[in-house]
């Protein structure tokens, strides 16, 4: 039998390279630990958000987020998009974004610029529970 030898009447399986473990490459690791590493952050450092006190706080949002195909004209025109739904990390991480300037919108800039923490995981536990709208279910 290939791939066998037999000592003292036991035969033992021989390691043939070409069958062993192929260890995973470095790029298929650099990419796992890319998709995990800031969902980990986030959940470790982020304070949790309330859906209640994000309520409270969706005023400054619902003039143009709450207003079913709302388009603006400033800077430029375009549909308002809707964000009942969204996930809640993706919420934090645009709103911080805007924060520092990452995203440039001027009304969403000076919004998030009076934004805690506290603030932006309310805000998205609130939205990231709404329903999702579509344009199929406005």
């Amino acid at each position: 039998m290939r791939g066998l030898a037999c000592a003292s009447r036991a035969c033992v399986a021989k390691l043939d390279n070409r069958q062993s473990f192929k260890m995973p490459s470095l790029k298929f690791i650099a990419a796992v630990l890319a998709l995990v590493a800031p969902g980990l952050a986030w959940a470790q450092g982020a304070p949790n958000g309330d859906t209640e006190a994000g309520a409270r706080k969706t005023p400054m949002c619902a003039g143009c987020h709450g207003i079913p195909g709302w388009r603006t004209a400033y800077p430029e025109v375009y549909g308002v998009p809707k964000i009942g739904g969204q996930h809640s990390a993706y919420i934090v991480k645009a709103l911080q974004a805007y924060k520092s300037g990452e995203r440039n919108h001027p009304s969403m800039k000076a919004i998030a610029a009076n934004l805690s923490d506290q603030d932006m995981a309310d805000l998205a536990a609130y939205y990231g529970a709404a329903p999702a709208r579509t344009a199929s279910n406005k």
